[in-house]
């Protein structure tokens, strides 16, 4: 276990190493830079100076050095789109905003795809079924983009339910301001819905053949109690080991939805400085958002070995 987990430790700093070397020359290759637009029309001379001011003027190798270097340290520099502002400091206004956002669409999608999964493995081969499989295709077929785009037309538009755009702020950050959460929660929460169904309902289909759910039933229980106390609660290890990688998921925050929405998380803030190729911005959130989502996969790793005792860990790797 000890060998398993230093060789995974190992390979999340190499990982990360990897995603901000890819970045900062993904970004590089790209025709301009940061300050192409606004700098364009300037004299020779002050292009010059606000060029060595973000030291842009130097070379890559060199830029590239210098930025890995300061990475390392745990600065990311100073957005230059955003004056004055760090990736820590829009991640600290931001992130709550895109986790609110999140963790909406998490709980409400999965809560929905495990009852619909559960409901369509009961109903197995009936029309209930085939409508829920249906229904999970179509969920799965169409981009966030049109769903979100459909749902502001018909609920914002048409009827004037929902305002279009706006999240609410100050004391209602968390749990007021409902009416500006509900279209981009839904917009949100359907792929949650698709992928859980769809995992429930796996789950439940391997587990309902088991030799230990066919002697409940010849027990005499009913199929409420196999279904609920056997097959539903011996269905949830892979759900169980999917949990964490959703919840990363829904922190980081949904980029399209928010540009969609105009939300102000790091989603819209993250769009914009690719757009605007804000090295520092990119590469920071990059950076962080990926170390977030390799340290859940890391905890899912190990989770498999606790949750499931059919496996373990030999030679550093799970079997």
């Amino acid at each position: 276990m000890l060998r398993y987990t230093l060789n995974r430790l190992v390979m999340m700093v190499f990982t990360l190493f990897m995603i901000a070397t890819i970045t900062f020359f993904l970004l590089a290759a790209v025709p301009g830079d940061v300050l192409t637009d606004r700098t364009e029309r300037l004299p020779p001379e002050i292009r010059a100076n606000i060029y060595a001011r973000y030291g842009l003027d130097r070379p890559l190798g060199e830029r590239y050095l210098k930025t890995m270097l300061a990475m390392f340290k745990g600065d990311f520099g100073t957005s230059i789109l955003y004056e004055g502002q760090t990736v820590q400091s829009i991640l600290k206004e931001k992130l709550p905003i895109s986790a609110r956002l999140g963790l909406q669409q998490m709980l409400l999608g999965i809560t929905s795809g495990l009852g619909l999964g559960i409901l369509a493995t009961v109903k197995k081969d009936t029309w209930i079924d085939r409508g829920i499989v249906f229904v999970v295709v179509l969920l799965i077929s169409i981009p966030h983009l049109v769903f979100g785009l459909i749902l502001q037309k018909l609920f914002a538009g048409t009827l004037g339910w929902f305002p279009v755009i706006g999240w609410p702020e100050g004391k209602d950050l968390w749990l007021g301001g409902w009416k500006y959460t509900v279209l981009p929660t839904l917009t949100g929460c359907f792929s949650y819905i698709a992928l859980y169904a769809r995992l429930m309902k796996t789950s439940m289909l391997d587990v309902i053949n088991q030799d230990y759910v066919v002697t409940a039933r010849s027990k005499g229980l009913s199929e409420f109690d196999v279904v609920r106390k056997h097959v539903v609660r011996n269905s949830f290890i892979p759900i169980i080991t999917l949990l964490p990688l959703s919840v990363a998921m829904s922190i980081t925050g949904s980029f399209f939805i928010e540009r969609i929405f105009a939300i102000p998380g790091i989603g819209l803030y993250y769009t914009t400085a690719v757009q605007g190729r804000d090295l520092p911005i990119v590469l920071g959130e990059t950076v962080i958002l990926s170390m977030i989502f390799i340290i859940v996969i890391f905890i899912t790793d190990i989770l498999y070995a606790l949750i499931d005792p059919r496996i373990r860990l030999r030679g550093g790797k799970l079997r």
